[in-house]
């Protein structure tokens, strides 16, 4: 069945009130960004979506404008040394595994990422976390598995940052018309299809 939606953006409230355990571990951290994914499935469909996401390669699979602006992204980055192994976890900044409680370091760390460069911190019957560090700033992207209200389910997917000073909060500024614009939608519909083809 072909499920067709336009990028639906989540408010902050929406997010808080499914109390994902993430926000127990990122109080420092911003809630950038929070949208609903156009994967309708059952109650026990959540690992084919992070499963889905972890193995996801942008430079394949996302459509030409959101390919170019990601391998843009990474030539300014090496570039600017960005993305160095000094500025990234366990160097510039600890990996939150250090933050986490007892029953989450015992949980399943979740996935190993095919090409994305994000390290999964935790897995949930209804939630995954995994974290990205750069010399611009520590992110976090959690995937959540909601009730739609219909009696079905779908994905949800939030986005944690904490800029890296003036540097960071200057490129999260530069980047956000490129996210809104081309990234998320081309994302989304990547993401749906995806979802129809598993």
């Amino acid at each position: 069945m072909r499920y067709r939606i336009s990028p639906v953006k989540l408010s902050e409230s929406e997010h808080i009130s499914q109390n994902w355990r993430i926000d127990e571990i990122v109080p420092d951290f911003r809630l950038e960004d929070v949208w609903a994914l156009p994967t309708p499935g059952g109650p026990n469909d959540f690992p084919d979506l992070v499963r889905g996401i972890a193995a996801a390669d942008p430079e394949r699979s996302l459509p030409r404008p959101a390919r170019a602006l990601w391998r843009l992204r990474f030539e300014i980055g090496e570039l600017l040394s960005w993305d160095e192994p000094d500025s990234g976890l366990g160097s510039r900044v600890p990996s939150l595994q250090s933050r986490l409680p007892s029953d989450l370091r015992d949980a399943s760390s979740g996935p190993v990422f095919d090409a994305l460069p994000f390290v999964s911190l935790y897995q949930l019957e209804n939630e995954w976390a995994a974290e990205i560090a750069n010399r611009t700033v520590h992110g976090i992207m959690h995937v959540g598995w909601v009730a739609d209200g219909t009696g079905g389910y779908r994905g949800q997917m939030a986005v944690y940052v904490k800029p890296n000073g003036p540097l960071g909060s200057a490129y999260m500024a530069a980047i956000k018309p490129f996210r809104y614009l081309v990234v998320y939608p081309e994302m989304m519909r990547t993401i749906e299809r995806r979802w129809n083809e598993r």
